[in-house]
């Protein structure tokens, strides 16, 4: 059986160059970045830095949609730090990302399930799910 999909949103970028001395910008100009590498002194982000960011957001708003739905009252807003780290190895680089998650008020137990369930829906978890070794801890 073939699933029906529902296009959301598209995020549309053009990047020029790359991490050492590119430009990243959306069709939207919304978002217009420097990149550079993360011992640089030219400013700028890096693509780690990026991912972080994207995945925390989008991991953020997957937990408060499982409390939603799940009746679960989150007393204050989700915090996520996020870590990913650039490595390599005889094949090359890779990508490691460690997820900081605070959900103030809320038992262990319920935040544990609460992320257990984000972690399954949110779609970056589920793009780089096999892929890239990540680690979701409750604070």
């Amino acid at each position: 059986m073939t699933k029906t999909m529902h296009l959301l949103h598209t995020g549309i970028t053009e990047t020029t160059g790359g991490r050492k001395n590119g430009v990243a910008r959306s069709s939207d100009g919304m978002l217009d970045i420097r990149l550079s590498d993360p011992n640089s002194h030219r400013i700028g982000t890096n693509p780690e830095q990026l991912m972080a960011a994207a995945w925390s957001a989008s991991f953020a708003s997957s937990v408060v949609k499982v409390a939603r739905e799940t009746g679960v009252n989150l007393s204050s807003n989700v915090k996520i730090h996020t870590e990913v780290d650039l490595s390599s190895d005889e094949d090359g680089s890779i990508l490691g990302v460690r997820l900081f998650v605070q959900l103030p008020g809320l038992e262990r137990a319920v935040a544990l399930t609460v992320v257990d369930k984000a972690n399954r829906i949110c779609p970056f978890s589920k793009a780089t799910r096999g892929n890239v070794e990540a680690v979701f801890e409750v604070m």
